[in-house]
């Protein structure tokens, strides 16, 4: 499941980190990388706000669909 469609509130496990190799490098430094936990902290219009490696970071809906839990 994308994390776009994530509840929020409940942490996740990250499956897979999907796009191009710049998308999913931007991604990975941003601290989403498979086998980490990402919660979702509040969603708007599609956009996330999550909670990564305990840092809160804002994500469009494309980057955020590109993330599979």
């Amino acid at each position: 499941m994308p994390l776009g469609l994530a509840d929020t509130g409940n942490e996740n496990i990250i499956k897979k980190v999907g796009g191009s190799p710049v998308t999913r490098k931007f991604l990975e430094n941003l601290g989403f990388v498979a086998g980490g936990t990402v919660t979702v902290i509040s969603e708007n219009g599609g956009n996330v706000i999550v909670n990564v490696k305990g840092a809160r970071v804002a994500i469009s809906k494309e980057m955020a669909n590109k993330i599979m839990i």
